[in-house]
């Protein structure tokens, strides 16, 4: 189950108290403190490819797009 599809079922328990306080106590994913999981894009939430140098948290997809705006230059 991915981080996008507990958030899901959330949403659709919020009329069900008794089973979202089960479903939270039992099924919900813990948080990650190193792998994969642990960094998010803070542009569009993607978990792989992450760059965090310079304290950018972004994908490598998000920072292409946006790295001229940054101020960074390609060099060949």
């Amino acid at each position: 189950m991915s981080a996008s599809d507990w958030k899901k079922i959330l949403n659709q328990l919020e009329n069900k108290p008794a089973v979202r306080a089960r479903f939270l106590k039992y099924c919900k994913p813990k948080e990650r403190k190193f792998g994969m999981a642990a960094k998010k894009c803070v542009r569009c939430g993607r978990f792989g490819a992450h760059i965090s140098t310079y304290g950018l948290n972004l994908c490598r997809q998000c920072f292409r797009e946006i790295a001229k705006k940054i101020g960074f230059k390609k060099y060949y």
